[in-house]
């Protein structure tokens, strides 16, 4: 066993060691009290992981009176408070809102963070809010975050403890030494214990990357359902669809109000991937009954078979 920190009148906590040696360590908690900005989908979904992985303090939130309501119905969160009284308690805050509304909520709390405080975030892009972050927070920290995962469904009511197990958390540091300090190891540890796995990039290569991986993926499935709204009309026609189409135009059914900020912060990128899918496209349509259409085919399917490994 090792002490991390000593802080007098707090009851240490005992966990087993996160690096899978099977050792047991403690520490005297630094986060104590974490505030979720925005207790929708994610937001609910993290306050309710804390508490199935064993986080024993308190737990804030703060959103629109009817996300509030449902997110304390379902035990996401201990109390509702207004943005500027919950961050001045947290330890820990947790920013799980819109990219706009993420970027503006930066702006407003800088001055009333605590010193010890850190903030991260679920923002699908990074660049933007890691800057705005740079601003904004002075007196305490920030680590960027993306959780790589979601529903097609939003709100708390669609929350669930196990929504981060075995995916991806992707951690945006703007620098190594961010995720080298006492409160990021702590969050850390408790991104593990969520079943996540995490990841650390570059704001830089975290926006190139999930253009690819994410945003390409939820263009490719809207370009497809809107190009058979307009010639699938019939209910017959609809009957003759299979599971395959479902699958393809299951990210559709994702909201614009979300997905709006994230185009317009990684516009670039994702025009750089969208058109290198419109060549692909282009190539696949002037060879249709070509060699080349083989071999598009074999290489698709062993992405797709390394991809579920």
């Amino acid at each position: 066993m090792f002490r991390l920190r000593t802080n007098a009148g707090v009851s240490p906590r005992f966990f087993e060691s996160s690096s899978g040696s099977g050792a047991v360590f403690y520490i005297d908690p630094m986060i104590e009290t974490v505030a979720i900005v925005g207790t929708g989908l994610i937001g609910a979904s993290f306050g309710l992981a804390l508490k199935a992985a064993g986080f024993d303090g308190r737990i804030l939130g703060v959103s629109s009176p009817p996300a509030l309501k449902d997110a304390l119905e379902r035990g996401a969160i201990d109390e509702a408070l207004p943005l500027v009284q919950a961050v001045t308690r947290a330890d820990l805050i947790y920013l799980s809102q819109t990219i706009g509304r993420i970027l503006e909520t930066l702006r407003v709390i800088g001055p009333c963070l605590r010193p010890e405080a850190l903030v991260t975030d679920a923002g699908s892009t990074k660049s933007r809010i890691v800057e705005q972050a740079r601003r904004s927070i002075r007196g305490a920290r920030f680590l960027g975050g993306h959780p790589m995962t979601g529903k097609e469904k939003r709100g708390a009511a669609e929350a669930d403890a196990a929504l981060f197990a075995n995916r991806t958390w992707i951690l945006t540091p703007a620098s190594p030494a961010d995720l080298d300090t006492p409160p990021a190891r702590e969050l850390l540890f408790w991104i593990r214990k969520t079943g996540a796995i995490p990841l650390a990039m570059t704001p830089e290569e975290h926006d190139r990357v999930v253009a690819l991986t994410s945003h390409l993926p939820q263009l490719l499935s809207t370009a497809l359902a809107a190009t058979l709204a307009t010639r699938l009309s019939a209910p017959e026609h609809l009957k003759a669809a299979g599971p395959g189409l479902a699958d393809m135009t299951r990210l559709a059914l994702s909201s614009y109000d979300l997905w709006g900020d994230i185009l317009e912060t990684n516009r670039a990128a994702v025009d750089s991937a969208l058109a290198a899918a419109i060549e692909e496209l282009q190539r696949l349509r002037a060879g249709l009954t070509s060699d080349e259409m083989r071999l598009a085919f074999e290489t698709a399917a062993a992405f797709a078979s390394r991809l579920r490994k």
